[in-house]
């Protein structure tokens, strides 16, 4: 099918309205914690590559890219010089991406200076990985940066872009990024620069910031509820919010990217094995069992986990170890936003009272936070089993650096003769410390130790350590202080 150079320059119009001088309509006031990277990357590039930023469906790519833009034409680059274009647009993506460079060549002459492209959406582009990989090895006056929200396994692959890319990660929203998108005011919490920090507050320390945060826990249970995409975080119906995330992000995903994209039809036995992992949020996978009650195989369902992967639906957690230890392991998947399952589900707030719900909401939540936090630093997030059924929820696993987390979203305060698993995993790897996730603002601070021997474990509430980890992302993005960096792990 034919695209007229005219519909094709009147459509790109539309999506750069800098080129007839007009602002971006609808900005936020705020960024994001990935806009310091993003921009650091397209204003002044350490090495000559593209930027991959890479989400799911509706998280919020195409905002932080306008940002970046406006910034752009804050500064004083030319406005001719900018070209933003969406390829989920089926003009731009019948036309195809040389045609779009050509239109907008057509429409706007280059100044001095270095090209700035943006392509929102650069899976609909056929063999994008080796168009930019074209670009950047022979356009060098061209800075692109391209999005994805569900890429094609062949071009995913962590060595698929080396020197070519940069890839920027983009999660669901901290629950500090929820309270500033919600316009929140709530009393300012103590600032920490590492969990690290509170192995050394005072008593009085945890007391006086529990009272502080009081009112912060009920905006951490709604955030869990209506999740962290932008659009349903903003929403004051939690029917309305599930609805959206149920129909207008996973419904579009599963029915339409994965047959475009990824060439899948056997929609049917995808949404089961869907449904599967969203009642079995955070828990262990037997690969046989439900390849048997989807009837597929197990190469099948496989692939199936992988297509999710790939549209960053899931994480995958395999056992802590190696070698045998994770070949032999079951997979452990926990959902990128806590709100999915329940949004599919159908639960409403009920997941608010129901304390195991609530709890592997809390669980996926935490995951989400450190992973967001550290993921820059090559961490690797698995889970501990030990003998007797013992077992730690979360090991991040650093460069030289293993940090346990349990995660006790409980009534009851926790207590060691209930923290088995973690203290034996502390004992058994010669771990330094561990973390203990608890629901009461109150069940904060160290736990006793039973010899001195025994490595320290700190409790601290999901309430607080989101809000930091969110915290911190944000204040390290923005260079507001020094203190914050890349070295800071719990």
């Amino acid at each position: 099918m034919q695209v007229y150079r005219g519909e094709l320059v009147a459509v790109l119009g539309r999506f750069n309205p800098w080129w007839r001088g007009e602002a971006i309509p609808d900005l936020p006031s705020w960024h994001r914690a990935a806009f310091g990277e993003l921009h650091d990357w397209v204003v002044s590039p350490p090495v000559h590559r593209a930027v991959f930023l890479s989400g799911a469906r509706q998280v919020g790519k195409t905002t932080l890219v306008l940002q970046v833009i406006q910034d752009l034409l804050n500064s004083g680059v030319p406005a001719a010089n900018i070209l933003y274009a969406t390829f989920d647009h089926p003009v731009l993506k019948l036309a195809g991406v040389d045609a779009v460079l050509e239109a907008w060549r057509e429409r706007e002459p280059r100044r001095d200076g270095p090209e700035y492209v943006f392509l929102d959406e650069a899976q609909f582009i056929p063999e994008h990985g080796t168009w930019v990989k074209h670009q950047v090895d022979f356009e060098k006056q061209r800075r692109i940066v391209f999005t994805g929200s569900a890429v094609p396994l062949l071009e995913s692959g962590p060595e698929s872009g080396v020197g070519r890319w940069r890839t920027i990660r983009l999660t669901t929203l901290s629950f500090c990024e929820y309270l500033k998108l919600r316009g929140v005011a709530l009393p300012d919490l103590p600032r920490i620069h590492s969990l690290r920090d509170l192995f050394d507050w005072s008593p009085q320390d945890l007391r006086r910031t529990a009272e502080v945060a009081q009112p912060y826990m009920g905006h951490f249970h709604t955030y869990l509820v209506h999740g962290g995409f932008p659009q349903t975080a903003q929403m004051d119906s939690v029917t309305q919010a599930q609805k959206l995330l149920r129909e207008d992000i996973v419904d579009k995903v599963l029915k339409r990217d994965m047959t475009a994209l990824f060439g899948v039809r056997r929609i049917a036995e995808l949404e089961r094995a869907f449904l599967y992992l969203c009642r079995h949020d955070g828990g262990l996978i037997n690969v046989s069992a439900l390849s048997k009650d989807l009837r597929v195989s197990n190469q099948t369902v496989e692939r199936f986990l992988d297509l999710f992967e790939a549209s960053h639906f899931i994480y995958r957690l395999l056992p802590f170890g190696y070698g045998k230890e994770v070949l032999r392991g079951r997979q452990k998947i926990y959902l990128a936003d806590a709100a999915i399952a329940p949004a599919v589900m159908l639960k409403g707030r009920s997941v608010i009272e129901d304390p195991a719900a609530l709890g592997v909401a809390t669980e996926a939540a935490v995951l989400k936070h450190l992973f967001a936090n550290y993921y820059t630093q090559n961490v690797r997030f698995s889970y501990w089993r030990g003998k007797g059924d013992r077992e730690v929820d979360l090991v991040a696993a650093l460069p030289g650096h293993v940090v346990p987390f349990e995660v006790k979203y409980r009534a009851r305060p926790a207590a060691r003769r209930n923290l088995g698993g973690l203290a034996a995993f502390c004992a058994e790897r010669k771990v330094p410390r561990g973390y203990v996730v608890t629901k009461s603002l109150d069940d904060f601070g160290l736990l006793p130790r039973e010899d001195s021997g025994s490595a320290p474990l700190l409790r601290v509430p999901a309430t607080l350590l989101c809000y930091w980890m969110g915290e911190m992302e944000l204040l390290r993005a923005s260079h507001t202080d020094t203190h914050v960096g890349p070295e800071d792990i719990p």
